[in-house]
């Protein structure tokens, strides 16, 4: 039985989670190991947009290049966004092969747009606004949350690899002042070094499409790649 097939009996899993959670919960089962078009079966995907076919996750892409999933299970309550920038909870199950290899996750995400529209409805009334500030001012995070803040990436929702591949450069290069055509060769090879941590190499295209925005060739890229391997 190869990983599509294995996958395949997680589907219904996928629909019976979002029959249970309702309109406003979005699940989806990715097969990592086509990242480019890793959505295998979407539920309620009005919620980010998303179709089957469509990419995999920034964060997802981080989980694969940390193998952080060596040794958990999941990552739960973590904060995520959709491109209309709706705010999200999310939590991802890791599904793994026999030797302890990530081929899938299912994904649960929960939009929380119309639960800050009654909670700020509530406080507006009850003139408890501050309450939560007041009642605790360090965070109390489970061992779960904490593992996903860890990965220091609050995941976005692409529907396409053009955009995925676009957000995560831009969000790199956001990170200098310096514009790419300034850039020396140890800035473009940190830059790189950056992208490569977020898993943008993994993806098809990624190459050709870093280059571009670092006016740079495909075989300077892969140089630098070399070079911080």
């Amino acid at each position: 039985m190869d990983d599509s097939d294995r996958l395949t009996k997680y589907i219904p899993i996928v629909h019976f989670i979002g029959e249970i959670l309702g309109k406003n919960c979005e699940v989806v089962l990715h097969d990592v190991t086509k990242p480019d078009n890793s959505i295998v079966e979407i539920v309620n995907g009005h919620i980010s947009g998303r179709k089957v076919n469509g990419p995999i996750t920034d964060l997802a892409l981080k989980v694969l290049k940390d193998k952080n999933y060596k040794d958990k299970h999941f990552i739960c309550n973590y904060e995520s966004v959709g491109k209309s920038k709706k705010p999200f909870r999310s939590s991802s199950y890791y599904i793994k092969d026999e030797n302890n290899e990530i081929i899938g996750m299912i994904c649960v995400n929960v939009d929380l747009s119309d639960l800050i529209s009654a909670r700020s409805v509530i406080e507006d009334a009850i003139m408890l606004a501050n309450f939560t500030t007041m009642a605790s001012n360090e965070p109390n995070h489970t061992e779960q949350q904490k593992s996903a803040l860890d990965l220091n990436v609050l995941e976005s929702f692409e529907d396409n690899i053009e955009d995925l591949l676009l957000s995560l450069i831009k969000g790199v290069l956001s990170e200098s002042e310096i514009a790419p055509e300034r850039m020396s060769p140890k800035e473009k090879i940190d830059v790189v070094r950056k992208l490569n941590e977020k898993g943008v190499f993994l993806l098809k295209g990624g190459v050709s499409e870093v280059a571009k925005h670092l006016e740079a060739s495909e075989a300077t890229i892969y140089r630098y790649l070399n070079k911080i391997k």
